[in-house]
């Protein structure tokens, strides 16, 4: 018979994973770094802090590592948190300012992003030099392009796929930081007149 003194100690239960986690030799989002970020969102959302919001949730970032969230889980999750301060955001100015000033708003931004993307393919953006690496031209005008048609004419372009966007690099490419700075504008654009 067993006594208690006698029984094997296991170590303390794991809290079970928010989000599926990664097998084999495939990386994905440190739980951590996931987990106290979500954290700090849904803290700063019930809150209503105002300096924290949507352009915080888009630019987050996590280190990859083995048995890991899988990323596109949580992408997808980031992108309801997103929304939802984006919302937020609209419904406080239309209660602060009044629906014209939030269209006002909404439309100088697209213009702006409008504006950018008019330009000539291959001069959108600036360049990194010959040998450092940037986006890719080619890729980022046909993404812009879209976003262009989108703004100018209605086409058909969901958040999602400005979000999902991703480029290819090559030497003396877009200057990335440009590029991710006008998609991010156009996301706030197109949350904004959701």
């Amino acid at each position: 018979m067993m006594r208690d003194d006698d029984a094997v100690s296991t170590p303390a239960e794991e809290a079970p994973a928010a989000f599926p986690l990664t097998s084999g030799r495939t990386r994905g989002y440190h739980r951590a770094a996931v987990d106290t970020f979500l954290e700090s969102a849904r803290a700063a959302f019930e809150s209503g802090r105002p300096d924290f919001g949507a352009a915080d949730v888009r630019s987050a970032s996590f280190p990859l590592v083995k048995h890991g969230y899988v990323i596109s889980d949580v992408d997808a999750a980031l992108a309801r948190v997103e929304d939802a301060f984006a919302a937020r955001s609209r419904e406080r100015t239309v209660h602060e300012s009044g629906v014209d000033a939030w269209v006002a708003g909404a439309r100088e931004e697209a213009q702006i992003v409008l504006d950018r993307l008019s330009r000539p393919a291959g001069q959108r953006f600036a360049r990194t030099g010959f040998l450092t690496f940037g986006y890719r031209i080619d890729e980022v005008d046909h993404a812009a392009d879209r976003i262009a048609a989108f703004l100018r004419d209605g086409d058909a372009l969901t958040v999602a796929q400005v979000r999902g966007a991703a480029f290819r690099m090559q030497r003396g490419g877009y200057r990335e930081e440009q590029v991710d700075a006008v998609f991010d504008a156009t996301i706030e654009v197109m949350l904004a007149v959701r």
